[in-house]
C-alpha cells in the first residue's frame, strides 16, 4: 500500500486540503475561460477537492490518479452524492498510455511528486484538443523542508525553468501567479510559508 492509499480515507479531515483546493478553484475560475461544454481530466485527482469545486462547471469531469485506494474514496463520494458528470479513474499515466482527448487538463501539489516531469508534459500536450488549457498548482522552489528528509520528490518548482519546459513542447499564452500559501510547521518546530502557485498555457 503506498503512502497515498493509507491516508486516503482521512484526507478529506485536513481543512488545509480544503481551503487549498478551493483556493486553486477560485484562481482557476478568474483565469481560464470556462465552458460548460468542456471536458476536463483532473490528473493525480486524490479524493478529488479540487474537481468537486469545480463539477458545475464543466460537461464531464476524468479523476485520474494512480492510487486505487483515492480512486475508490473518490467513486464512493460520487455515488453518495449522485453526480453524473464525474468518472474517477485508476491509471498510472506516467507509465501507461491514454488516448482519450480533452478540453482542460489541470491538477494540484502532484507534479512535485511526478519523477518524470518532461513525459507527463508531454503527455498532457497530447492530450489537449486545440486550444485547450493546462493549470498547474504547485509549490515554488523551496529548500526541501516543505516535505523533509527522506522525500525523492522535486523541491517545487522554478517557473522559469518549467515555463520553459511547456513552451519547447509546443504550449502557448504561459502565465503564472501565486494562488495560495500554505502555514507549516517543519521537522524542527519551525513555522514556515509555502506559497503555490497557479501556472495556466494553451495548446
Amino acid at each position: 500500500m503506498s503512502k497515498f492509499d493509507a491516508r486516503a480515507r482521512d484526507w478529506d479531515k485536513n481543512q488545509r486540503y480544503i481551503d487549498r483546493s478551493n483556493a486553486v478553484a477560485k484562481a482557476m475560475l478568474q483565469t481560464i475561460p470556462f465552458k460548460k461544454s468542456m471536458k476536463a481530466l483532473e490528473y493525480g485527482s486524490g479524493t478529488a477537492l479540487l474537481s468537486f469545486a469545480l463539477k458545475d462547471k464543466f460537461e464531464e469531469i476524468v479523476l485520474m490518479d494512480n492510487s486505487q485506494e483515492m480512486t475508490t474514496v473518490t467513486a464512493e463520494k460520487i455515488a453518495e452524492q449522485n453526480i453524473l458528470n464525474m468518472k474517477p479513474l485508476f491509471f498510472d499515466l506516467e507509465h501507461q498510455d491514454y488516448t482519450d482527448r480533452f478540453d482542460i487538463i489541470y491538477n494540484q501539489m502532484v507534479m512535485h511528486h511526478v519523477n518524470d516531469v518532461d513525459i507527463i508534459l508531454s503527455k498532457f500536450y497530447s492530450l489537449l484538443n486545440p486550444g485547450g488549457y493546462l493549470a498547474i498548482a504547485d509549490l515554488y522552489a523551496e529548500d526541501g523542508s516543505f516535505h523533509g528528509e527522506g522525500f525523492i520528490g522535486h523541491l517545487g518548482f522554478d517557473l522559469e525553468i518549467l515555463s520553459g519546459k511547456l513552451k519547447s513542447i509546443g504550449f502557448d499564452n504561459i502565465k503564472h501567479q501565486q494562488c495560495y500559501s500554505i502555514q507549516k510547521t517543519n521537522e524542527e518546530g519551525k513555522v514556515s510559508e509555502y506559497p503555490i502557485f497557479l501556472l495556466t498555457a494553451t495548446k
